[in-house]
């Protein structure tokens, strides 16, 4: 997580709880940094106007100002059923991480009236999946997606569908998921074509410091033989 992100995470993280305090130690454990680092922060949102105070005491740590929290978001019952349900499909995928971030988000800004019919609700709804997702799959989950978000090149150790191990370096275009599987689609230097990786035959991945030219990915470059490619968009509409 870069600096930027990790401001806005404290903001919400402090959001979530005001007026609650949270210690530095505690937030250095959540993001994975030093106090010192979650206090240089901590003094730069205040600098920048963001309403964060110390309490004192051994039960103390910071505390963002409840007026400065975010108004209920303006979501039906049903719309936020259907967020916390897509949320919880990413739950076996590289994405799953964000995804708790998100469904956290959205619940500390829900009303409490709305909040209490949607839980209740999801109660009622379960997700049928082939079994738990592999875990070498997780493990490598922030460094795929850091090099899809940058185009760096990675270096890989991946194994075929036989168990046969290769290193390989590869150029990151894009992703497909597939049931409980998702795949890196890349450019193989190897090969010399575009491949699909599975993420769980992906046995370590490491960032090569190159970042070249981003290439192009158009669905009829992936060549797949069973199902329908579907885009995800940001429009409310996928096709």
């Amino acid at each position: 997580m870069n600096r930027t992100d990790r401001l806005y995470a404290l903001v919400e993280e402090l959001r979530a709880v005001a007026p609650r305090p949270r210690s530095a130690r505690w937030l250095a454990d959540r993001f994975e940094v030093s106090s010192r680092t979650i206090e240089r922060d901590l003094s730069a949102l205040q600098q920048s106007g963001v309403p964060i105070w110390a309490e004192p005491g051994r039960t103390g740590g910071y505390c963002l100002d409840a007026s400065h929290t975010l108004s209920p978001l303006g979501f039906t019952v049903d719309e936020a059923l259907a967020v916390a349900i897509s949320l919880e499909m990413l739950a076996t995928s590289p994405f799953r991480a964000a995804a708790s971030s998100a469904l956290r988000k959205v619940v500390a800004v829900m009303d409490d009236r709305h909040l209490a019919e949607t839980v209740e609700l999801s109660a009622r709804v379960h997700l049928l999946t082939d079994g738990p997702v592999a875990e070498s799959s997780a493990e490598h989950a922030p460094e795929l997606a850091r090099a899809l978000r940058t185009g760096q090149v990675l270096r890989i150790s991946y194994a075929d569908k036989n168990g046969a191990r290769s290193t390989r370096e590869i150029e990151p275009m894009g992703r497909v998921g597939r049931g409980q599987h998702w795949y890196l689609v890349a450019w193989c230097r190897d090969r010399e074509a575009i491949r699909a990786f599975r993420g769980d035959r992906i046995a370590s991945a490491e960032p090569t410091g190159e970042t070249p030219a981003r290439r192009t990915l158009d669905a009829s470059d992936l060549d797949i033989s069973f199902g329908e490619l579907r885009k995800v968009t940001t429009t409310g509409t996928a096709y």
